[in-house]
């Protein structure tokens, strides 16, 4: 079984100047293609289970889902709550077989933040798993604005929080399809040197590659969720196999022509942020 907690993974990312694929699921058929893309590159992957994911499988049985694909591959896998909003949720994550637990009070005041975080983190630490927090609200494309990290709150809520790393908005947003944006290169060098902790990019999919790619390698971003990118490779090759013959009805036909091509862009995403001698 190589089921690995977030640090298990990151500690040597931050160490080895690379970083690590959290790969956003929504149903078995994703989750299968990231594990198989994680072997095939010899690379850790964080299987992430957000609110559309939850909504839609509960977390017992996502824990369960999550589990069972660790124990099919010899690389690292982690099974990783992505934006829990409460306590409760991620107490039901951690008694779900979750190894990793992302609290979200990036909306609350920062005081507020930190004590919940605090005591999340205390928590998950107990029971041998790792926690991710977030300070200064990453948006959304064409939704709620972003509201960047503080440069001095990033530091204080790092050592007062004790998580194992660290969602920062730097010019990062969810759900962007295009990667015409990119980071401030100057707030994450500001953050980084003032903490120790492994940084995280949500709403990876926005960043270009070749960013993505000396960030991982430059500094101590270790982890980029990648969720859009990916389900809109799952999307386009829906459509073809639907399209390729409309009289077919049975989904497991159907979803079992969408895994090949949802793997090669699991893949590419993850080559892109590993060690530097391992991008082909």
């Amino acid at each position: 079984m190589t089921l690995a907690t977030l640090s298990d993974v990151l500690q040597p990312a931050l160490k080895g100047g690379y970083a690590v694929g959290g790969l956003v699921c929504l149903g078995w058929e994703d989750m299968r293609a990231y594990v198989a893309a994680a072997e095939a590159e010899r690379l850790p992957v964080i299987l992430q289970a957000g609110p559309s994911c939850r909504a839609h499988t509960p977390l017992p049985v996502l824990g369960r889902m999550f589990r069972h694909l660790a124990e099919s591959v010899s690389v690292p896998v982690v099974a990783h709550l992505d934006h829990g909003y409460s306590f409760d949720e991620c107490r039901e994550a951690l008694d779900s077989g979750f190894t990793s637990l992302m609290f979200d009070g990036s909306k609350l005041p920062l005081s507020e933040n930190i004590a919940q975080t605090a005591l999340i983190a205390e928590m998950a630490h107990r029971a041998g798993v790792s926690c991710e927090g977030e300070i200064g609200f990453v948006g959304y494309s064409d939704g709620a604005a972003s509201q960047g990290t503080h440069p001095a709150e990033a530091e204080r809520f790092a050592f007062e929080t004790g998580v194992d790393a660290m969602a920062i908005s730097v010019g990062n947003v969810h759900l962007q399809q295009n990667r015409e944006g990119g980071l401030d290169e100057a707030r994450i060098a500001e953050i980084d040197a003032r903490t120790e902790v492994p940084l995280v990019i949500h709403g990876g999919s926005g960043v270009p590659i070749e960013q993505r790619a000396r960030l991982a390698r430059g500094t101590s971003i270790c982890k980029f969720n990648i969720g859009t990118e990916l389900r809109m490779a799952f999307g386009s090759a829906l459509r073809s196999a639907v399209a390729a013959d409309p009289d077919r009805f049975d989904r497991v036909q159907i979803l079992r022509e969408v895994e090949a091509p949802l793997e090669a862009a699991a893949r590419s995403a993850l080559r892109a942020l590993a060690p530097e001698k391992e991008i082909a």
